[in-house]
């Protein structure tokens, strides 16, 4: 019943992220949610940490794509200026986002991986369109009241992973 809602990996950031081993298992592509994932759900711009990771991800020869619930505004102002791909309004968990991402940078799932801060949109969107999935700690501590509501429901997921064994990280909740 929970399997779609585990992901591959856990890591405290996006920064924690190794870009070569990805590549070693011969991943071409991140898709990667924006907000609380990159920056602050309220931070308009990227930092200069995320402008470098994203130089990073470039450099491996991997393409990158924003897939973002939040709307073509909020999106494009941040990923235009960094002159990053993305998909606003993604309506994630459905899967029609990822495979629309994986189709622009053309690559296969198997080459994908999904990375996010939420289990209830991001991973189970990414496990349900068959990609790998990375969950990260959230960038800030605070949240819209949608997000909210998610991560009272993840805690409670992620206590019964733990206490079931399906998870042995550190608790983060």
């Amino acid at each position: 019943m929970f399997k779609n809602l585990l992901p591959n990996q856990y890591v405290q950031s996006i920064y924690e992220i190794n870009l070569g081993e990805l590549q070693k298992k011969g991943i071409r592509a991140i898709i990667t949610d924006l907000d609380n994932t990159l920056v602050e759900w309220d931070r308009p711009e990227a930092t200069p940490e995320v402008r470098e990771w994203v130089k990073r991800i470039k450099e491996h020869d991997m393409a990158v794509t924003i897939v973002s619930n939040n709307t073509e505004k909020r999106v494009k102002a941040f990923a235009d200026p960094e002159e990053m791909v993305f998909i606003h309004s993604a309506r994630k968990p459905m899967r029609r986002s990822f495979v629309r991402a994986c189709q622009q940078m053309e690559v296969t799932p198997e080459e994908t991986v999904v990375v996010g801060d939420q289990i209830f949109t991001d991973v189970l969107g990414g496990n349900r369109a068959g990609l790998q999935t990375i969950l990260v700690v959230p960038v800030a501590k605070s949240d819209g009241l949608a997000t909210l509501l998610n991560r009272r429901a993840e805690r409670f997921v992620l206590r019964w992973m733990r206490k079931k064994g399906l998870i042995q990280w550190e608790n983060q909740d």
